[in-house]
C-alpha cells in the first residue's frame, strides 16, 4: 500500500488562494501558496497555516499570479526556509508580483488607518500588512529556477517535472512522481491551463500519463468567445467611446493581459481601425513584467517570433506612455478628450485602477472594459454584475459609465479546452480532483468530464485530506 496524503488548503470550491500539500516518504511538499482575493475569504490570508511552515520541505510554484504565489512571503515570515521550484520566467515575474503586493499592503494599511480614524471606524483585520518588503526579499532568495521537461529531485523518492501550461509567461503544469518500495504514483497539478492559438506564448503542452489529477475549473461551465472576434470588439468599443468623448478604462492583470492588449492595439493601429489615441499603461508592475517578456524570447510563439524578426516588438505602441510614478498617474486625470487607460489590479481589488474607476465610473461618456476573470466578491465582479452604486475608497459612486466585457481575452482554458487538456491522458487516472473554480463551474465540469470520459471525479472542500493508494 502506498502512503500518500493530499491536502486541499486553497482553491477548493473557490477560485483564489491556490494551495495543496502532499505528504509522502517523510517529506512535505506544498504546491502553490496563493493569496485569497474573494472578499468573504480574505480572512484566510491571516489564518495560521494548517501545518507549521518550518515543517514544509519545498514548494512547487506553477506560475506567478498573485492567487498562486501571493502568500509565499507570509509562509517564509512564519518559518519556511526550503526551496521554491519554478520556471526562470516565473521566478522573474514572481519577484515583481510579490514586491508590488507588499508595497500595496503597506500603503493600504496607512490609508485605511487614517481613513478609519477620521470616520471613527475599526477594521476586522489588523492594521498591519500581511507581509513586508523585507519578507519578500527573503522569499526571493529561495526561488530556484528549473527548466521545462527536466526531472527535478524534490525529496526522498520524489521528483517533479514542469511542462508548459500556456496560461501566462513561464506558467507550468507540474507532475510529481513518488516512489515507495517497489511502487510509484504520479500526481498531476494543472496549475491554470491556458488556451490554444493565443498570441505571444506557446500552446499548452499536456502530460499524457498520471495516476491522480488536480485540474482547475475556472471556466468549467462555459465557453469563451472566439479569439478572432477580439480585435473587432476592441475596435468597436474604442471607436464608440471616442465618439462619446470619454475614456476607455481597462482593469488589467500586469502579467500577460496588459502585453496582449498592447499586441492587439498595435495591430488595430497598423490596420487604421482605431484612431491614434493617448494610451497609458498605469502600472509599474506591468511595465517591469513587460521587460521580463523581452528577457525571455524563447517563450514566444512562432507568430510573435516572426514579428520580432520584422523589427516589431509586441509592446511597442505609437502614443504609448508608461506611467511609472504617482505624479504621472495623477496627470492622466487632467487629460481632455479620449484616452485608453490600462491599469492594475485586474480584479479592481487595489492599485491604481481604483483611482481611474473613481474618476470615470460616474461619467456616462466613459467605458469600463473588463478583459479578465473577476472573482466573486471583488469590486470588478460587483461592477460587472451590475451593482449600482459601488464603494470605492470608502465612498459610494453611482455607476453611469458603460460596462463592457470581452471574454475572448481570457488566459484560462474554457470548458472545451479543459477537456482537451485532460483527455490528452492516454489512460484513465485513478481519480480526478476538480479545483480552482466557483461551485457552479466546478460541478458543471465534474458532470461533463464524468459523462465524456467516465473517470472518477471528486470536488474537494477546503482542508479536505485524501489518502492516495
Amino acid at each position: 500500500m502506498m502512503n500518500i496524503k493530499l491536502n486541499f488548503f486553497g482553491a477548493a470550491q473557490n477560485v483564489t488562494g491556490s494551495c495543496y500539500l502532499v505528504e509522502a516518504n517523510g517529506t512535505r511538499i506544498l504546491i502553490d501558496c496563493g493569496l485569497y482575493q474573494e472578499r468573504d475569504l480574505k480572512q484566510r490570508n491571516w489564518d495560521p497555516f494548517p501545518v507549521p511552515p518550518a515543517t514544509i520541505d519545498a514548494v512547487l510554484l506553477t506560475h506567478a499570479h498573485l492567487d498562486h504565489c501571493g502568500r509565499l512571503p507570509r509562509l517564509v515570515k512564519e518559518g519556511f526556509g526550503g526551496k521554491i521550484y519554478c520556471t526562470p520566467a516565473t521566478a522573474d515575474i514572481a519577484q515583481i508580483i510579490m514586491k508590488d503586493s507588499a508595497f500595496l499592503q503597506e500603503e493600504d494599511v496607512k490609508q485605511k488607518r487614517a481613513r478609519h480614524e477620521k470616520q471613527g471606524k475599526t477594521s476586522p483585520f489588523p492594521y498591519e500588512p500581511l507581509y513586508t518588503a523585507g519578507d519578500v526579499e527573503k522569499t526571493v532568495l529561495l526561488l530556484t529556477p528549473v527548466d521545462y521537461k527536466t526531472p527535478v529531485p524534490i525529496g526522498a523518492g520524489m521528483t517533479a517535472m514542469f511542462r508548459e501550461a500556456g496560461h501566462i509567461f513561464g506558467s507550468a503544469s507540474i507532475r510529481m512522481s513518488i516512489v515507495q518500495g517497489g511502487e510509484s504514483r504520479t500526481i498531476l497539478f494543472s496549475g491554470d491551463v491556458g488556451r490554444w492559438s493565443m498570441p505571444i506564448i506557446n500552446d499548452p503542452d499536456p502530460f499524457e500519463e498520471a495516476d491522480y489529477v488536480l485540474v482547475e475549473s475556472t471556466y468549467g461551465d462555459r465557453t469563451h468567445g472566439e479569439t478572432k472576434d477580439i480585435p473587432g470588439e476592441l475596435a468597436r468599443i474604442i471607436n464608440e467611446t471616442n465618439q462619446a468623448g470619454g475614456n476607455i478604462v481597462i482593469p488589467s492583470f500586469a502579467v500577460e493581459r496588459t502585453q496582449e492588449l498592447l499586441y492587439h492595439l498595435n495591430g488595430l493601429l497598423r490596420e487604421n481601425r482605431i484612431p491614434h489615441l493617448l494610451t497609458f499603461v498605469d502600472s509599474p508592475m506591468a511595465i517591469k513584467v513587460t521587460d521580463v517578456f523581452k528577457k525571455h524570447p524563447e517563450l514566444f510563439d512562432a507568430q510573435t517570433v516572426d514579428l520580432l524578426h520584422k523589427g516589431m516588438h509586441l509592446c511597442d505602441l505609437p502614443g504609448l506612455t508608461m506611467a511609472n510614478t504617482v505624479d504621472q498617474s495623477k496627470a492622466i486625470n487632467h487629460i481632455k478628450g479620449t484616452a485608453i487607460i490600462i491599469a492594475g489590479s485586474g480584479m479592481c481589488t487595489g492599485g491604481r485602477i481604483k483611482h481611474h474607476l473613481k474618476n470615470n465610473i460616474s461619467r456616462s461618456e466613459s467605458t469600463i472594459l473588463f478583459v479578465g476573470y473577476q472573482a466573486g466578491g471583488t469590486l470588478g465582479r460587483l461592477i460587472l454584475d451590475g451593482a449600482d452604486p459601488v464603494r470605492i475608497f470608502g465612498e459610494e459612486q453611482p455607476v453611469k459609465a458603460r460596462i463592457e466585457k470581452i471574454s475572448g481575452f481570457s488566459a484560462h482554458a474554457d470548458q472545451n479546452e479543459l477537456i482537451r487538456w485532460i483527455t490528452a491522458l492516454k489512460k484513465a487516472p485513478r481519480r480526478v480532483f476538480i479545483t480552482h473554480g466557483e461551485p457552479d463551474a466546478t460541478n458543471a465540469f465534474k458532470k461533463l468530464l464524468t459523462e465524456k470520459a467516465g473517470w472518477p471525479c471528486a470536488v474537494p472542500q477546503y482542508k479536505n485530506e485524501v489518502a492516495l493508494d
